[in-house]
């Protein structure tokens, strides 16, 4: 009921104090963010934690001028790959290996039949399929905020290619896909704050197929 309860309190809100989130909050809510369950375990994104006050204003105009960009603590920017390469999928593969300390053979087919599917396909499509897998993250990301009792703005209003220009993001082979300022409401200014929380109910929402 916990975790439960902590999402009841969460909401996205509209205007935070710009109070900072302890480190050792924010290293939990990025490990939750890491564990989250990717296709395939590929994992094909990064996340940039913007704590540098000028970049926020940089991202601030880009991102129809809302005041949390600025506002915030830290500044989480989910970039997805911008197309599934071999290298990319080897590296993950190998890693795997390293960490477990063996090699499988029905493992190894499996890396086979992505590098002969993924890096074959339209880029934008591979673009689309890593985006998925960072929002899992980026999702896992505002639980574990909640969790903290930190606060947390999920914002898809902004203009990504202008955030990949002021991140570099280009170079690294990435595209920003979705961001989520941290820090604490501030409530005096938040018309979001006292409102009810509205969801569908459940029987609007789940079909159970027995």
């Amino acid at each position: 009921m916990e975790l439960l309860d902590k999402l009841n309190w969460r909401y996205a809100a509209k205007a935070m104090n710009g109070e900072k989130v302890s480190e050792e909050k924010i290293e939990r809510i990025l490990e939750a963010a890491r564990l989250a369950p990717t296709s395939s375990g590929l994992q094909p994104f990064e996340i940039f934690v913007i704590k540098n006050q000028d970049i926020k204003e940089q991202i601030k105009p880009v991102a129809w001028n809302q005041s949390v960009i600025t506002d915030c603590s830290h500044l989480l920017v989910f970039a997805a790959w911008d197309t599934y390469t071999a290298d990319r999928i080897n590296y993950m593969f190998d890693l795997t290996n390293d960490i477990r300390g063996f090699k499988n053979e029905g493992w190894e087919n499996y890396r086979q039949m992505l590098l002969n599917a993924y890096p074959q396909k339209d880029a934008e499509e591979n673009f689309n399929h890593a985006a998925k897998q960072a929002y899992i993250a980026f999702s896992q990301a505002i639980a574990a905020a909640a969790f903290e009792g930190v606060d947390a703005t999920p914002i898809e209003g902004f203009d990504p290619a202008a955030v990949d220009q002021i991140l570099g993001l280009p170079e690294k082979g990435l595209r920003s896909a979705v961001l989520l300022p941290l820090g604490y409401r501030k409530e005096d200014a938040d018309w979001l704050v006292n409102l009810v929380k509205v969801r569908k109910p459940m029987e609007d929402l789940v079909t159970v197929i027995d």
